[in-house]
């Protein structure tokens, strides 16, 4: 099958994400700077989630882009991320608005683990498919910044019950990891 409708879906439903989180942010009815600093919380929490959901347009661009083809089952696992990405509206609003509680930002931190892990799995059926002597599969590798991001989010997701700021940090800390396009998959694409 060709990928142009599971890119254009994709698009659509990021574009959905992004203007639910925004919706959410709710503005002050008076002009104090003590009101801007009650909506803190919730602005942090809006602003990671926007890098992440850009992060991941951003990577699945160029994931696609390395590809030639999908399946069903790609189909599949591409619903299955957008699902995990969907909750992100969700998660983000909740943190924000309970001030970065334990369970709060232990949830937030599950959402983007099983996110990544759904990114994983989508990466994995491409690179099948295509096979591993591909160029997408020989771009992909052994995906250490993946393995190294869902650590930080298992490690992120455990400290919230005692530390959340510090996971909040964990996760600041993987967005910027990711915050620059897969150079993996960018070396193979064509100009």
């Amino acid at each position: 099958m060709k990928k142009n409708r599971i890119e254009a879906f994709s698009d659509g439903v990021i574009a959905i994400i992004i203007t639910i989180m925004v919706l959410e942010l709710k503005v002050p009815h008076s002009a104090t700077w003590d009101d801007l600093v009650k909506l803190a919380p919730v602005f942090g929490s809006y602003v990671l989630s926007f890098i992440y959901v850009a992060i991941y347009w951003n990577n699945h661009h160029h994931l696609f882009h390395a590809t030639e083809r999908v399946s069903g089952r790609i189909l599949w696992a591409n619903i299955h991320w957008l699902f995990w990405l969907s909750l992100m509206p969700f998660a983000s609003g909740w943190m924000g608005e309970n001030h970065l509680t334990e369970l709060s930002v232990a949830f937030y931190g599950f959402v983007l683990l099983a996110t990544a892990l759904a990114y994983v799995l989508l990466t994995h059926m491409l690179v099948t498919h295509h096979g591993v002597t591909s160029s997408l599969g020989q771009s992909i590798g052994s995906d250490q910044k993946g393995k190294v991001s869902i650590a930080l989010y298992v490690t992120g997701i455990v400290t919230a019950f005692y530390q959340p700021w510090i996971s909040c940090l964990l996760y600041a800390v993987v967005a910027a990891i990711w915050f620059i396009p897969d150079r993996r998959i960018e070396s193979v694409l064509p100009d």
